[in-house]
């Protein structure tokens, strides 16, 4: 966990500050980014292709990527052994393998699996991750799947969600989150890291750190990694506009509830 914060860390120190006083509070770890301001960089993976790298470890290559796939491209899912591959279609369409997945699509393909051929006539526009394997999980078949067919379930007032993938041995699992206007949460935090990218909306909230809160906005193209337990949402988190989110978490965890902005632990460990 410190090396995916410390890979972060190094890449945002290249983006141009656009205005100092008008800027996200500075935390520890990724949060209110904008994955359109992050640099483009090369991704093995998937040769021609530009990426907003979001987190990850290059020692062990795991990544979380924002991808743009030009029109007319051609390559695989990139699955290699030891790695499992992930994707969620931000925009645009794509053929992977026989299945065409568009816009609001999810695959996943665990390791051992061979590379899924993929290709795009038009361009598109996805979220990519590659993650090393948890030899507990139990999923070993490939997921493809449209979330527009799927229902949203409420899970408290004005927050509803759709899951995607819940491996019911290594506990990690992806969902889509939709928030309404208004809608309102206490402090809550997850036992294990939770990552999050924004597709649609407008959303104010508010991260605990060091007991104190931090408040900034996020929009389409945001994008946080929390460490364990550590808090956000509060009185000054509220969607402004209807929106959604892309979530996942590695590993099996609970969600914790606070009335309060609480202590964050420290982020000295792995």
């Amino acid at each position: 966990m410190k090396r995916y914060l410390m890979f972060f860390l190094a890449l945002a120190a290249l983006v141009v500050a656009a205005c100092a006083s008008n800027s996200p509070p500075k935390l520890p770890y990724p949060a209110f980014v904008q994955a359109g301001e992050l640099p483009d960089m090369f991704l093995a993976a998937m040769p021609g292709v530009r990426a907003k790298p979001l987190a990850g470890d290059m020692r062990t290559r795991t990544s979380s990527n924002l991808i743009s796939l030009p029109a007319d491209w051609k390559g695989t899912t990139g699955a290699s052994p030891g790695k499992s591959v992930e994707l969620f279609v931000v925009a645009g369409e794509l053929e992977l393998s026989e299945f065409v997945v568009k816009k609001g699509g999810y695959a996943y393909v665990p390791s051992g699996s061979f590379g899924f051929s993929l290709e795009t006539e038009l361009g598109a526009q996805i979220l990519y991750f590659q993650d090393d394997v948890d030899s507990s999980s139990v999923i070993r078949s490939p997921i493809i799947l449209n979330s527009e067919l799927l229902e949203w379930e409420p899970v408290s007032v004005g927050r509803h969600t759709k899951e995607l993938r819940s491996d019911p041995g290594s506990g990690s699992k992806s969902w889509l989150l939709r928030i309404e206007p208004g809608a309102t949460v206490p402090w809550i935090a997850s036992s294990v890291v939770r990552e999050g990218f924004m597709l649609s909306g407008q959303y104010q909230d508010s991260e605990c750190f060091n007991g104190e809160s931090q408040t900034w906005e996020y929009l389409p193209g945001g994008y946080f990694l929390r460490p364990p337990e550590t808090y956000s949402g509060g009185a000054e988190a509220i969607a402004t506009l209807e929106s959604t989110w892309f979530l996942r978490e590695q590993s099996a965890g609970v969600e914790l509830a606070s009335e309060f902005c609480i202590f964050t632990p420290s982020l000295s460990g792995d």
